[in-house]
């Protein structure tokens, strides 16, 4: 389902509710696709969508190593 972010302002708790059933509705602004509501899942695994981009971004990084140890290092720096 595709609606444009006027309709999300319009009526947002029945789109809520339209998600929440399952139906994946993409959200576009100007008719470029900008977001994607699907619904929460509380319990398994989340399911990784292979096509979203954010996804692997870091898989062909080698010079990190690990991203946990990454985001901590970084993290650290902030510390005073």
């Amino acid at each position: 389902m595709e609606i444009t972010a006027k309709e999300l302002r319009g009526k947002p708790t029945q789109i809520i509710e339209q998600a929440s059933r399952g139906t994946e509705v993409v959200i576009t602004v100007h008719g470029k696709k900008m977001a994607k509501l699907v619904p929460y899942k509380t319990k398994g695994k989340l399911e990784i969508n292979e096509e979203d981009e954010i996804f692997g971004i870091w898989k062909d990084r080698d010079d990190q190593g690990s991203v946990d140890d990454y985001v901590r290092s970084i993290r650290k720096r902030r510390s005073f």
